[in-house]
């Protein structure tokens, strides 16, 4: 496997350069997550992005980039989310990256699932429209990543 993204967050081994490319727009949303940096976030997402969360039994969640980025905005916490093995698909402009990941909260374990991204590509390159993750705080399988730094 290959070690892409800054402080090696993501792990996977993404092949072409658009598949790089894709990955390293991800990893800007995770740097804009820990830096709480909203401006970073936004870099690589679509102003009309929707959030999409399934936890267990409880109705599926949905939200704007906006209620995101003032969440991590506002938040006072150490966050650090990571993926690992992402399938990366490319088809011309359309982007769709599906992945196993955990996150961290003041350096703990706060839980983990699946993170899907749909992507487009744009004149500023890639951006993402759409992610939707699942989120488990049970049984979470010990990160290839190891813990976090």
């Amino acid at each position: 496997m290959v070690l892409l993204g800054t402080a090696s967050w993501v792990l996977g081994a993404a092949d072409s350069g658009e598949e790089k490319a894709v990955v390293a727009a991800i990893q800007k949303v995770f740097d804009g997550m820990a830096a709480h940096d909203g401006a970073l976030i936004r870099s690589v997402v679509t102003e009309d992005a929707r959030l999409t969360r399934v936890r267990g039994d409880q109705p599926v969640a949905t939200s704007s980039i906006d209620q995101f980025v003032h969440g991590i905005e506002g938040n006072q916490g150490r966050l650090l989310e990571r993926m690992w093995d992402p399938k990366v698909m490319v088809s011309g402009r359309l982007a769709a990256v599906w992945a196993p990941y955990d996150f961290h909260l003041d350096g703990k374990l706060n839980h983990c699932g699946i993170d899907s991204f749909l992507m487009a590509k744009t004149a500023e390159g890639w951006k993402i429209t759409s992610i939707a993750y699942t989120v488990e705080t049970e049984g979470c399988a010990p990160s290839p990543l190891g813990p976090p730094k």
